[in-house]
């Protein structure tokens, strides 16, 4: 394995406005406080590029917005996709790798060790700040995280930069507490890229298990099985949360009518849709809606929709 000058990835202390590009990774800083930065880092990395060590300087939670990559450090090696969240310790070496395609796009919350401590002493059951395992995969609970997290990268604020930092050390350490995840095959981990990016490139049409598992020549059991393993869901959580998540966007950002965003979400049914979304984000799409507030743009005079905080 070679060294090099760590890149952006791992200087997470230089991460900001006017970095530029290192190699094939570039950040901007979203906010900063004491003992806690948030910055949006691009690579465009892929599988013909060379893999480094690197080694973290604080804390580092990542939240996966787009592609794919693997990740090694101590507790193994892990795959990383779209909805997961990456745990890396502070002074933790390890290396990152695009084998299964090209570039990834991740918010990541850098702490300081004591501003760790201090989210794990008000957290009840939690002893340790530690992670046992370097992946929190996209499960349900997060999807409101991860909508915030993605506002943020539309319209940074350092208030709510620095709330968002909290909830995500406590998800974080809440997470670890459910067991780390089993070791995977590389040949299972290459199909289950491939099955990610089908539903990805087919997001909003009907998808089920038959023609996925064919599609990669494995039955439907096994699929299902392996699915579950590689990803940390089933594939049928996973394309709700992506249409979810899609959703929470449009509401967001948009004045589309609640019943149009849901069908061109995928949703077939309004009941059936407002159930799952408030089932994930914890209020109706009218609510989810109404947290944005209306800001007049100065340039325009038309007023836009951001995130209230």
């Amino acid at each position: 394995m070679r060294s090099r000058p760590p890149s952006l990835r791992s200087m997470e202390s230089q991460a900001g406005e006017g970095l530029g590009n290192v190699d094939l990774v570039s950040a901007r800083r979203l906010a900063s406080g004491p003992g806690w930065r948030v910055s949006e880092v691009v690579c465009r990395s892929g599988p013909k590029d060379p893999v480094f060590e690197e080694q973290h300087t604080w804390v580092s939670i990542s939240a996966v917005l787009s592609g794919h990559f693997t990740y090694r450090s101590k507790h193994g090696r892990v795959l990383l996709s779209p909805g997961s969240v990456l745990l890396g310790e502070r002074e933790a070496s390890f290396c990152c790798g695009h084998e299964h395609g090209v570039g990834d796009r991740c918010v990541a919350f850098h702490l300081e060790p004591s501003l760790l401590e201090e989210v794990a002493g008000d957290l009840s059951g939690v002893t340790r700040t530690g992670f046992p395992t370097h992946r929190l995969p996209p499960l349900q609970h997060l999807a409101p995280l991860l909508a915030d997290v993605h506002a943020l990268t539309l319209k940074p604020d350092p208030r709510a930069a620095e709330e968002l930092t909290l909830r995500m050390a406590g998800a974080a350490l809440r997470g670890v507490h459910e067991g780390s995840a089993r070791p995977v095959s590389a040949r299972d981990e290459r199909r289950m890229v491939d099955a990610v990016r089908m539903m990805e490139a087919r997001l909003l049409e009907p998808l089920s298990l038959g023609p996925l598992a064919q599609a990669l020549g494995m039955g439907r059991h096994h699929f299902l099985r392996t699915f579950r393993k590689v990803v940390g869901e089933s594939p049928y959580s996973y394309v709700l949360g992506r249409r979810l998540l899609l959703a929470a966007e449009r509401l967001r950002t948009g004045r589309e009518r609640i019943a149009d965003v849901a069908f061109a979400c995928g949703f077939g049914d309004l009941s059936e849709f407002v159930r799952r979304f408030r089932a994930r984000f914890g209020v109706p799409p009218s609510a989810w809606r109404a947290r944005a507030v209306v800001i007049e743009d100065p340039t325009s005079g038309v007023p836009s929709r951001v995130k209230g905080v």
